[in-house]
């Protein structure tokens, strides 16, 4: 049996695996012959997320044949050892109207909660990534040509906070609509950046809070890295730090429970 890799390793090849999607999400993007389709679920999908799994499930087939892939296209389970977890393209309403904001998320989940996590936009020139106990950093053109380590803000009061969901309406189909409202009334601001961006902003410091009411696996694992690496939090609106949850809040740390007491009712 082959040895365990490193984390350092698995980095190492979840960066690779970044370099790997980028050319083709970025080669389709605002393409005139973009295919997109709609699945049972009536969210999106493009030939660009089909394409993009199956290159970097064949890098990992080569890499770490050993190892389980979760994906959000071509499916999978996230078992009890080691699972990558993908998500192709993370916005993909974005990406199919041709706004910038989306992602690439690859993350390894070992035993259940994530280890590895890089969220690589190339559209918005942005890379964050982090491993567990080796802190999470992002690539920022317009700060410099090297990487920046990441922390989280310091805010302690929810009056004070800045925070960021998705969609309302998804609040309203998972009836906790109220409860979002109720958040927004207790922090100083709100916005709705959504998917990706809102976490890794709280792993940055510039937001903090985000608030998922409903949320894959792939959606969650790699940010929750980064942002724990960050020292923030990442759980299910219950409290628990796991991404298949099926729902998220992410907070510094420092807010955490306050906000949970208004929106994990």
């Amino acid at each position: 049996m082959a040895a365990t890799p490193s984390r350092a390793d698995d980095l190492a090849l979840a960066l690779r695996l970044a370099d790997t999607a980028d050319p083709i999400t970025l080669g389709r993007f605002r393409a005139t012959d973009l295919h997109v389709e709609r699945k049972p679920d009536r969210t999106p999908v493009t030939d660009a997320d089909l394409a993009t799994e199956d290159a970097v499930r064949a890098v990992l087939a080569a890499e770490r044949p050993d190892d389980a892939i979760l994906g959000e296209e071509r499916g999978g389970e996230l078992g009890a050892g080691r699972t990558w977890v993908l998500d192709p393209i993370d916005g993909t309403k974005n990406f199919s109207r041709g706004v910038p904001v989306w992602a690439s998320l690859i993350a390894l989940v070992d035993g259940g909660h994530p280890v590895v996590g890089v969220v690589t936009a190339p559209a918005m020139g942005r890379r964050w990534w982090a491993a567990q106990g080796q802190g999470a950093y992002t690539r920022d053109p317009t700060r410099d040509a090297g990487q920046t380590r990441l922390a989280v803000s310091g805010v302690s009061d929810l009056a004070d906070a800045y925070a960021s969901t998705t969609d309302l309406g998804y609040w309203h189909q998972e009836g906790r609509r109220d409860q979002w409202l109720a958040l927004t009334e207790a922090c100083w601001e709100t916005r709705a950046f959504g998917d990706f961006w809102h976490h890794v902003l709280v792993a940055e410091g510039l937001l903090d809070l985000a608030v998922e009411p409903g949320a894959g696996t792939w959606d969650l694992a790699a940010p929750q890295v980064v942002v724990e690496e960050a020292g923030g939090r990442l759980t299910d609106l219950a409290g628990n730090p796991r991404p298949d949850g099926g729902n998220a809040l992410t907070s510094n740390g420092l807010l955490h429970d306050a906000a949970r007491a208004v929106v994990g009712r």
